[in-house]
Formats: structure tokens, C-alpha cells, sequence
């Protein structure tokens, strides 16, 4: 095997090498250092709103004293338990806390729990050790926000059979100014309509802005596998500086996240694997984001929508959304522009997207997740079926002419430069690629790539069956019969591929199915049932060639 040969196997051994060390970083509670990426750190913006603890992170215009905000917020105590009002739609259910009107709870019908496959998932939390939450309110002065108590009108709280959406309002006044909020939920919609309207009672002057923002633990998801590496964490979203994540650490720094503070388009989120909750301001209205750390282990990203001077008797009032639900990509892109991006396929997006897409409309056909990837699997061996056909011929022909490289090499043992020389001879003379074994599986790791994110990142196939004990193509095997399987083409493959003279290099050939087997005990059984397929018909695709090309007669070294 010559020099350039060498270096390939041993660059496909390291790689191999890296990720599983890499998975295993994961699962010590490292970060990955292939699958992430996050906002680069960069000076913070001097001028993000101040946040009192006091008010559980509500932010208040530069120049009001903290202290002065806190004491205010603490009028608001009452010694009656705040009322909790329970909605329920046909896709969800959600309870609003009449303090602030926060979303303090939401169950999602149609998406089972990660450890507890017979319970809802639960995305809103108020209970330690978990907490996340949405929260609205004024600033700008000891005006209502989400520490007040509200009075929670009379309404329909169900949505019952013919009716299209339900609206929960609440009022609360502080300091002559009222601040009314409507939520809209309507059918079959994971988005909630924000109204919040803020009358001027006084008979003065008032300037004050209305803010929306999520605040959550830095906690990983309950269940999740710590092989698996999955953002979670705020991100913001702008037409100009588009898709930005943001870590939960760099947050709680004193030099805080890089993000975009000043726009007038976008939205603010807080991403976790498969599913997203996005605050979704109207276009063209300036806004000012921000990102805190308000507590231990809390953290908060919100944007704040001056509102202009409002006279006295004057009105103004703000449409937002909500979004909290599962990240598919059909909802997101209707939901607004850019929102898809939480769905985060990483640097080869360009691929990891028509990907998806074939896979979503084969699925449509075909009904099933595991046969859909299989049909995958046999659309992109076909695609690079010239470019398989060329490189297996080659090593047909290497295997032919083994016998003679073999000789030549015990020959000029001696003279390693001679018999480079009469190897690269041999090569020209008899049109022999030796690194064309080597190409298909060079092209195919961008696709591997690709559909390893397309797999780990889309909540369509979370808990879709295949079948017998396959019951969740996006986990991984629980026998490992998959990667076994692989491990088993694998050394097939090997077998029908020309032998390594050296018999190192043979020994770490053989090393080389098990290392991937091992890293595959990590990987979404889709993956797997990916790399099967394709090894099984690459085998067949080589046996053919191996079979048409094997018995050409070769000539004896001079």
C-alpha cells in the first residue's frame, strides 16, 4: 500500500477516533467540539435596560433607579393566591397566573414526554428545579408588568366543538396607567396572539414601553442522552445579523453575550432539542433586545417596544406572538421569517436542507420514517452510482494487480525511491487509481453529516417507529443490532477489497469496523439504518464489478 493510501486509512481512523472521544466528551457533560456552534463573544452593548431582581427580571428604562423599581413591585404583594387560569385547545394547554398574566405552564397534546412516553410534553414550568416562563408588562416607571396583579375577565376557557379561537383578558392599573392584555388562542395554532393595550389616566404626560421576554433555567431537557449534543439556550433572530445563539454562560459573565440590541424586525427564543418558544414582535416597530442573568440559574432574554409619550387619556396598544411548540419546519416557516433556523442543521445546512426535504415528501408517499430513510439511502447510492461504479472498478483492478505491487515492493525494499517510482509506473501503465477505493466514502461524509443533523434535529421523526424493536428511529438501537449489523458489512466490505500488504496496516483495518461500531452505539438508529443500507449496496454494487473486472488476466512484474 502506498504512502498516500496509508494516509487516508490512517486520516479515516483518526477521524473515527475523534468523534467517538468527542460523543464521550458529551456524555462527561463536555460540549461538543463538532456539532455546536454558538455567537461569538464579543464587547457587550453598554446600554441594555436595567433589571431589579426584586420584579423577577423586569426590565425598566435607563435612568429609573433599581431601587425605587423593587420597592414599587413590592406593592403588589397580596396576601390571596393569585388565580390561575387553565386554557385548553385541541393542540395544547396552558395556565396564565393572573399575577403579570405569565404563562406559567403549557402542555403540548401531540408530542409525549422524553422520559415518560405516556405523559404530554411540558414546555412552561414554574416549580423548581425546572423554571421557564413567559412574561409581559410596562417600564419605564412603576407601571403594571408581570408582578401586578390582574382582574381576569369572565370567558369561554375551553375550546369547544365549532368554535374557532378563545380569548383571555386581564386588566391591571398602577399609578393612573391601565395596561390590558388579550391572549388569542386559536385551533390547531401553536402561536398565541399578544394584545396589550396601555390607557393614560393620569393628567400628565407618560413615557413608557412595553416588554416581552422568556426567562428559563440553563438546564438540559429531562432525558435527553448526553451523547447527543443539542443546543439549548436563548437566540435572537434579525433580517440583518440573522440567526444568533447564545450561551447560557457567557450570559451570566459580567462581559455578557453578543447579540443584535437594536432592529425593527425579528424575534427572540429560547431553543431546546425539538422544541422552541419565540416572542415575535410586529415588523417595522423599533425594538431594543437584551439578555440577563436575574437569578441563580435564571436567565432571560426579552426585547423592549417604547411606545412613544402617551397624553393623558390617550391609548396605544401592541400586537405580538407567541410561538411554543415543536420545531417542524412546515409551521416555522409560516410562522415567521427566519424561525425555521431554531431547526439548526449546522454548517451544511446547504445539504442537510434538500435532504429533509426529499426525506418529508418520500414520507408522504410511503408512511413510515424507517422505509422512507431506506428509499433515501437507495436514491443517493443511486445518485452516486457513476462516481461508486469508477471507484470499485479500480480497486477490482487493484486486487488484480496485488500480486505484482507486492512484488515489486519485496524487491526494492531497499530503495524506497526506486520502487515509488516502479509503483507510480505501474499505476500509469495499467490506469489504476489507488485512492479510488477511498472516494466514495470522502463524498458521502458531508451527506453523512447532513442527515446525521437531519435526523437529530427533526421532531418529525422524535419517537417514529420502524419496525419490530425499532421503536424510535431518532435514538439510538437499544440492542445494537444496527451497529452490529454494520460492523458485520463492514468487514465484509474489507474482505472484498484489495489486502494491505503490510501487516500493520491489515491489523488497523480490521480495528477500523469496530471503532465505527462503538461510535455508532451513539447515533439515532436512522443514522445507522442509513449506513447499513448503504453498505449492503455497496457490497452488492462491488461484488458485481468484482465479478465482471476479477478474472482479467495480469501481467507478471518485469
Amino acid at each position: 500500500m502506498d504512502t498516500k493510501k496509508r494516509t487516508t486509512l490512517l486520516l479515516i481512523l483518526a477521524i473515527s477516533l475523534f468523534m467517538l472521544w468527542d460523543n464521550w466528551q458529551v456524555y462527561r457533560g463536555g460540549s461538543s467540539l463538532i456539532f455546536r456552534h454558538e455567537a461569538k463573544k464579543t464587547d457587550p452593548n453598554a446600554n441594555l435596560p436595567e433589571v431589579p431582581v426584586e420584579t423577577a427580571a423586569v426590565p425598566v428604562e435607563k435612568g429609573t433607579p433599581p431601587v425605587a423599581a423593587a420597592a414599587e413591585a413590592r406593592k403588589v404583594v397580596h396576601e390571596k393566591q393569585p388565580e390561575l387560569v387553565t386554557i385548553t385547545t385541541d393542540v395544547l394547554k396552558a395556565k396564565v397566573s393572573s399575577d403579570g398574566g405569565v404563562f406559567q405552564y403549557l402542555q403540548l397534546f401531540k408530542y409525549p414526554d422524553t422520559v415518560d412516553t405516556e405523559k404530554d410534553m411540558v414546555l412552561f414550568k414554574s416549580e423548581p428545579p425546572h423554571v421557564y416562563l413567559a412574561q409581559t408588562g410596562l417600564t419605564g416607571g412603576a407601571y403594571p408588568n408581570h408582578a401586578t396583579r390582574f382582574t381576569i375577565r369572565p370567558g369561554e376557557r375551553s375550546l369547544a366543538d365549532g368554535m374557532d379561537e378563545i380569548k383571555l383578558v386581564m386588566d391591571a392599573e398602577q399609578n393612573g396607567v391601565r395596561l390590558t392584555k388579550t391572549y388569542t388562542f386559536k385551533r390547531g395554532s401553536y402561536v398565541v396572539d399578544v394584545n396589550q393595550k396601555v390607557t393614560n389616566l393620569t393628567n400628565e404626560p407618560i413615557d413608557a414601553s412595553l416588554y416581552l421576554q422568556l426567562l428559563r433555567d440553563s438546564s438540559r431537557p429531562e432525558g435527553q442522552s448526553r451523547f447527543i449534543s443539542t443546543f439549548t439556550g436563548p437566540a435572537v433572530y434579525s433580517q440583518d445579523d440573522k440567526f444568533q445563539k447564545l450561551k447560557f454562560d457567557d450570559i451570566g459573565e459580567a462581559k455578557g453575550a453578543s447579540h443584535v440590541t437594536k432592529t425593527d424586525n425579528g424575534w427572540i427564543a429560547m431553543v431546546q432539542h425539538y422544541f422552541v418558544s419565540a416572542f415575535i414582535p410586529e415588523d417595522k416597530i423599533d425594538r431594543e433586545n437584551y439578555t440577563k442573568k436575574v437569578g441563580e440559574d435564571l436567565y432571560t432574554i426579552g426585547t423592549v417596544i417604547p411606545l412613544g409619550t402617551l397624553g393623558p387619556n390617550a391609548s396605544a396598544d401592541n400586537e405580538s406572538r407567541l410561538y411554543v411548540g415543536p420545531q417542524e419546519s412546515a409551521i416555522l416557516e409560516q410562522t415567521a421569517p427566519g424561525l425555521e433556523l431554531v431547526k439548526d442543521y449546522g454548517w451544511l445546512t446547504i445539504i442537510a436542507k434538500p435532504i429533509f426535504w426529499l426525506m418529508t415528501h418520500i414520507h408522504n408517499e410511503v408512511g413510515n420514517w424507517g422505509w422512507t430513510i431506506i428509499i433515501l439511502t437507495c436514491l443517493i447510492k443511486l445518485l452516486f452510482l457513476p462516481l461508486s461504479a469508477a471507484s470499485y472498478k479500480s480497486m477490482a483492478r487493484m486486487k488484480q494487480f496485488t500480486p505484482r505491487i507486492q512484488q515489486l515492493r519485496e524487491r526494492y525494499k531497499d530503495d524506497k525511491q526506486r520502487m515509488n517510482q516502479e509503483l507510480m509506473a505501474l499505476y500509469k501503465a495499467e490506469k489504476i487509481n489507488p485512492l479510488g477505493g477511498c472516494l466514495p466514502v470522502v463524498v458521502q461524509i458531508p451527506v453523512f453529516i447532513s442527515l446525521y443533523w437531519v435526523l437529530l434535529a427533526s421532531v418529525e421523526i422524535r419517537n417514529a417507529p420502524w419496525l419490530g424493536w425499532i421503536h424510535n428511529l431518532a435514538a439510538p438501537d437499544p440492542f445494537f443490532i444496527l451497529p452490529i449489523v454494520m460492523a458485520g458489512s463492514m468487514f465484509l466490505t474489507q474482505k472484498m477489497s484489495p489486502p494491505p500488504p503490510d501487516p500493520l496496516q491489515a491489523k488497523l483495518m480490521m480495528f477500523l469496523p469496530i471503532v465505527f461500531s462503538i461510535t455508532f452505539f451513539f447515533f439515532p438508529a436512522g443514522l445507522v439504518l442509513y449506513w447499513v443500507v448503504n453498505n449492503l449496496l455497496s457490497i452488492a454494487q462491488q461484488y458485481w464489478i468484482n465479478k465482471r473486472y476479477g478474472n482479467t488476466p495480469t501481467k507478471k512484474a518485469a
